[in-house]
C-alpha cells in the first residue's frame, strides 16, 4: 500500500463479461496486486461485449458475483461504470472516464490476455489505449504473441519492463505469465446447465447465487448437452 507522502501506486482494470466470476480470475487479480504492486485492481464487468454474443446472465447480475467474490479481499473492487452506460462497452470510453478520476498523472493499467491482445486491432479506437493507460498482457504458456501484423509493430514499439508501470501513466504494454490456471467460465456454464457440480471453480458465495438464483440452467440442444469447453481463457474486455 502507498504510504503517507509516497507516491501513489498503479490502478488496474481488469474487464470482461466475467459469466461467471470463477477463482482463474481471482487467482490472477491477487498475482497481479503483488507482483506490480498495485493500489487496487477493478474488476469491471462489461455490460454488452462490442464483439461477442450478448451474456445470457444479465450485467447486474455478473457484477453481483464479482462483489461476492471479492467481499473482504484487500486492494480488489468491482467498478460498476459500464453498467451505467447505454450502448456497446467500448474500453476506450471507461478509461477516458477513469482517467477523468484519476487524473493525468497517476498509472493506470487495463489488464487483457494474450488472445484479446491478439485481436486488438479489431478493438473501437485501439491506438488511442496507450494514450490513457499501459497495457498488461497476460500470456499463456501455449499461447504465441503476435508476430505480424499492426498490432505485432504496436507492441515491438510499446513494449516494457514492469518498473515502467510505476514510473509513466501510461504508453507501455507489459507482457507477464502467471501461474496457470485453466479455467473457463464457458466449461462452468457447461457444467451447470448439464446438471453437474461446479464447486471448487468458483468461490461459493458465487456458486449459492447461482443456485438461488437459478442462472445457467438453460437446456443445452441434444447431442452437445453434456459437452463443456475446457479451452476457454480469462474474459477480457472488447
Amino acid at each position: 500500500m502507498t504510504g503517507a507522502g509516497a507516491r501513489p501506486g498503479p490502478v488496474a482494470v481488469f474487464g470482461g463479461t466475467f459469466n461467471p466470476v470463477h477463482l482463474g480470475h481471482l487467482r490472477s487479480a491477487v498475482e497481479l496486486v503483488e507482483r506490480l504492486e498495485l493500489d487496487e485492481l477493478r474488476f469491471m464487468p462489461c455490460a454488452l461485449p462490442p464483439h461477442r454474443e450478448a451474456p445470457g446472465v444479465d450485467a447486474a447480475s455478473r457484477a453481483a458475483m464479482v462483489e461476492l467474490a471479492i467481499a473482504g479481499a484487500p486492494r480488489l473492487a468491482c467498478d460498476r461504470r459500464e453498467l451505467e452506460r447505454d450502448g456497446p462497452s467500448y474500453t476506450i470510453d471507461s478509461l477516458l472516464s477513469l482517467r477523468g478520476e484519476l487524473g493525468s498523472g497517476r498509472s493506470l493499467l487495463l489488464v487483457m490476455g494474450s488472445d484479446a491482445l491478439a485481436g486488438l486491432a479489431g478493438w473501437h479506437r485501439w491506438e488511442e489505449l496507450l494514450d490513457h493507460c499501459h497495457i498488461v498482457a497476460l500470456a499463456r504458456p501455449d499461447a504465441a504473441l503476435p508476430d505480424s501484423g499492426p498490432v505485432a509493430a504496436w507492441l515491438a514499439r510499446h513494449r516494457v519492463e514492469a518498473d515502467v508501470l510505476r514510473v509513466r501513466p501510461a504508453g507501455g504494454v507489459h507482457v507477464l505469465q502467471l501461474r496457470p490456471l485453466p479455467i473457463s467460465a464457458t466449461e462452468i456454464r457447461g457444467l451447470v446447465q448439464s446438471g453437474f457440480s461446479a464447486r471448487y471453480l468458483v468461490p461459493d458465495p458465487v456458486l449459492a447465487h447461482i443456485e438461488r438464483h437459478g442462472l445457467y440452467r438453460q437446456e443445452l440442444p441434444g447431442p452437445v448437452k453434456r459437452q463443456v469447453n475446457t479451452q476457454e481463457g480469462n474474459d477480457c474486455q472488447q
